[in-house]
């Protein structure tokens, strides 16, 4: 006879005496919460969420790992559905919260709202330590309200916010790109202080900002934030520049997409001093009702940057290139592959001497085998001398 199944217990809130610190946000998650690691870790022992994994079991998962020399945490909260951050923060409550930005990952979602996103990703502030602290991106249309809701009294905290655009406690200014990463200043109160990331992408500036405020809110000296920052390491297909014969480089970018990340990267390939630039972009998943319009957007995005030819992959991309076209990218340098031997025999006449290839896509259509492809096909490839990233999950 068969036992009746008990009920399940819910289980306690972790709450730590710590400095726990959850970051999420439509993009920059992991490179935020990898700079943050790379800059607390050179002054006390701190626990990360490994790579990007970020979901509930992730999450629960770190309870039973983390331990008492453990001087303080950073996790990254990721979601697919509304609550998912509520439940996050049921499994460990974190004390400062950062949300990135709201942008157009997994939008399809939530039925192509970006507001409806925003409520989501608001459950951090909801949910957190009452009393802690909350960072957010003030060039962020969605984020930047967040500073004047009530929250319905649950949340008593303050807020601490970063950005290049508008006024916030931390401001990025002379942003310079150069061939190994970026430098800018950050006005921190009445100082202006110099930093360096040896990152691709003007974006991965916000995620810089982002760090420097946690840190310097935790009393990390500036001295240590600026070395953590020039230690960070990239993570792997996001925006790494391979550099192979004949001056040919490759941008992986394979890790996932979406609208804002794929303009993001065409920029980092249009600001390429290198030849000719060539641009594979891949359908973008989890889109929902937002599909059509999210990848015409990115094809009307392209038509206006410093990009010769644009490839695209996937049923869904065929969007990106009718729109490149229709708003003036030349037809005769545009062309949609139905599977990837017809893209990769394309790319193998493409590839000459003196070409930036931009490939970018979602993780699911595999498009790092483009990239490797690339690599093989120009002889003799080297490995990069420097990892040059960027995001994944909301």
């Amino acid at each position: 006879m068969k036992k009746k199944a008990g009920k399940t217990r819910p289980q306690k809130t972790l709450i730590l005496n710590k400095p726990v610190i959850a970051v999420t946000g439509s993009a920059g998650k992991t490179t935020t919460k990898e700079m943050i690691f790379a800059i607390l870790n050179r002054r006390m022992s701190t626990y990360r969420s490994m790579y990007n994994k970020n979901f509930l079991g992730n999450t629960r998962a770190h309870v039973k790992r983390l331990r008492d020399e453990h001087e303080a945490a950073v996790l990254e909260f990721g979601i697919l559905r509304s609550g998912h951050i509520q439940q996050h923060c049921r499994i460990i409550q974190p004390n400062m919260g950062v949300i990135t930005n709201i942008g157009t990952a997994h939008i399809g979602n939530f039925e192509g709202k970006a507001g409806r996103l925003a409520m989501a990703k608001s459950e951090l502030i909801r949910n957190m330590k009452p009393t802690g602290t909350v960072f957010i991106n003030r060039d962020c249309p969605y984020s930047r309200r967040f500073a004047g809701q009530p929250f319905r009294g649950s949340f008593a905290g303050r807020f601490v916010t970063f950005g290049i655009e508008q006024e916030a406690d931390y401001r990025a200014e002379h942003i310079v790109m150069e061939a190994d990463g970026i430098s800018f200043v950050c006005q921190i109160g009445q100082q202006s202080e110099a930093f360096f990331i040896p990152t691709l992408g003007g974006h991965n500036v916000y995620n810089a900002l982002a760090a420097i405020a946690v840190a310097h809110t935790l009393g990390i000296p500036l001295a240590d934030i600026r070395q953590g920052l020039r230690q960070f390491q990239p993570q792997k297909k996001r925006l790494v520049c391979y550099r192979l014969n004949n001056n040919v480089q490759v941008l992986d970018d394979t890790y996932s997409s979406n609208p804002d990340a794929a303009k993001a990267a065409i920029d980092v390939l249009s600001q390429s001093e290198h030849g000719t630039k060539v641009a594979v972009l891949a359908s973008m998943l989890e889109m929902g009702k937002y599909e059509v319009q999210g990848h015409e957007e990115v094809g009307q995005y392209l038509s206006s940057k410093n990009v010769d030819y644009l490839y695209t992959f996937g049923s869904s991309a065929r969007h990106i290139a009718r729109a490149a076209i229709r708003a003036g990218f030349p037809a005769e340098r545009v062309m949609h592959c139905a599977n990837k031997e017809v893209l990769h025999r394309s790319l193998a006449k493409r590839v000459k001497p003196d070409t930036t290839i931009l490939v970018k896509g979602s993780h699911k259509l595999k498009m790092g085998e483009t990239v490797e492809f690339l690599r093989k096909v120009t002889a003799g490839s080297k490995l990069p001398r420097r990892k040059l990233p960027n995001r994944k999950q909301a």
